[in-house]
């Protein structure tokens, strides 16, 4: 057992958020800092005072079987999303989602962009499946442009494309006409288009980038979001995924385990929907905070390459002896060191937007750094 869990932890962890590792590493030092994490790019409110209640008062249902059908969350969802409730299906996380979606499809060949979020690479890995990377450029800041149209066109034998929109790491946005024009390629060539817009809810004008409005004319489309940025849920696991094609939402039922979604979770995902209050100041908070960062970090000599939602896409200039997330490590603050991303090298990193004091912290320590 003891041999099992040294080789777990030898594997290599994809993500940001991993407080335990630093944990264990810290622990190892005569006067471990406390941790500040600013490597998971979740809401710095915190889980809302209303969910946290709700979850209180239903401790006593959680001995039976959840539904696994998750019909009262789903009717909420569907007011919540103004989409019919068939177009729905809940799950556990976003990443369930994506894994149900390939095991369901088994495409033989998907593209994904590069840099993005790499549990699409992994899931398609899972089934052998051949994987192209659309390789964004650094010197058009990661965007995406029309180039994408003939690359998807010389592509024609693909059967899935994964978006990000804000893409992840970036944090760029692909504008809802070119949406529009990819589906349309999409559907042509019959590709499934999976859109992830996990980060969508942090955008001062959601709307203006969602996807929703296309679900009708394009049942080669498919909409992941998520409970665990935006309403700060990431340990409750919950994700819903948006498509008019109900066969296809029925073979994802079939490719993953009926109670994926527990009853903490769908109690949770109810009340968090009714938290309105919640969401205005989150925006408030991130819209401040953002500005607050980007001009620390530009004062620093920093380059910020983009910031829409709750988190800095950003390139460290310095030439160090140490990399920036070892320094930072040293003084207990966490930040995703981007590195492992596909299409990005060494000295890109994310950092998420927190709270002021925290936002204070972490620039103090970017000085500090900046001046070894």
């Amino acid at each position: 057992m003891a041999d099992l869990v040294t080789d777990r932890r030898r594997v290599k962890l994809l993500h940001g958020g991993d407080i335990y590792s630093a944990q264990e590493q810290l622990s190892l030092m005569e006067n471990p800092p406390d941790i500040l994490d600013f490597s998971a790019n979740i809401n710095p409110l915190g889980l809302p005072e209303g969910v946290k209640q709700a979850i209180t008062k239903s401790v006593d249902t959680y001995s039976a079987y959840p539904d696994p059908l998750c019909r009262e969350l789903i009717a909420n969802l569907s007011n919540f999303e103004r989409v019919p409730g068939p177009w729905l299906l809940c799950g556990n996380g976003a990443a369930d989602i994506i894994y149900r979606l390939v095991y369901a499809k088994k495409p033989n060949k998907a593209m994904v962009l590069a840099p993005t979020f790499a549990e699409y690479e992994e899931a398609l890995k899972a089934i052998s499946c051949q994987t192209l990377h659309y390789e964004l450029q650094a010197e058009k800041a990661f965007r995406i442009d029309e180039e994408f149209l003939d690359a998807l066109q010389l592509e024609q034998d693909i059967d899935m494309l994964f978006l990000c929109n804000p893409n992840n790491p970036t944090g760029q946005l692909i504008p809802k006409e070119m949406i529009f024009k990819i589906l349309e390629r999409c559907k042509a060539w019959d590709i499934l288009c999976v859109l992830d817009e996990c980060f969508n809810d942090f955008l001062e004008e959601p709307e203006k980038y969602t996807a929703k409005d296309y679900l009708e004319e394009f049942d080669n489309l498919i909409i992941i979001k998520a409970f665990t940025k935006i309403y700060a849920m990431a340990g409750l696991r919950l994700g819903h995924c948006i498509s008019s094609n109900e066969k296809l939402l029925n073979a994802l039922i079939k490719a993953g385990q009926p109670w994926s979604v527990s009853i903490v979770a769908q109690t949770a995902g109810i009340q968090a929907m009714k938290e309105k209050e919640y969401l205005i100041r989150t925006k408030e908070l991130i819209c401040e905070e953002r500005k607050y960062l980007i001009r620390s970090l530009e004062s620093l000599g920093i380059r910020v390459i983009a910031s829409t939602v709750n988190y800095i896409f950003i390139r460290w200039p310095f030439n160090k002896k140490n990399p920036l997330h070892e320094m930072l490590f040293e003084k207990g603050i966490l930040i995703r060191n981007c590195e492992n991303y596909y299409g990005l090298s060494q000295g890109y990193y994310r950092i998420c937007i927190k709270e002021h004091e925290d936002n204070m912290v972490l620039i103090d320590a970017l000085s500090r750094v900046e001046k070894q």
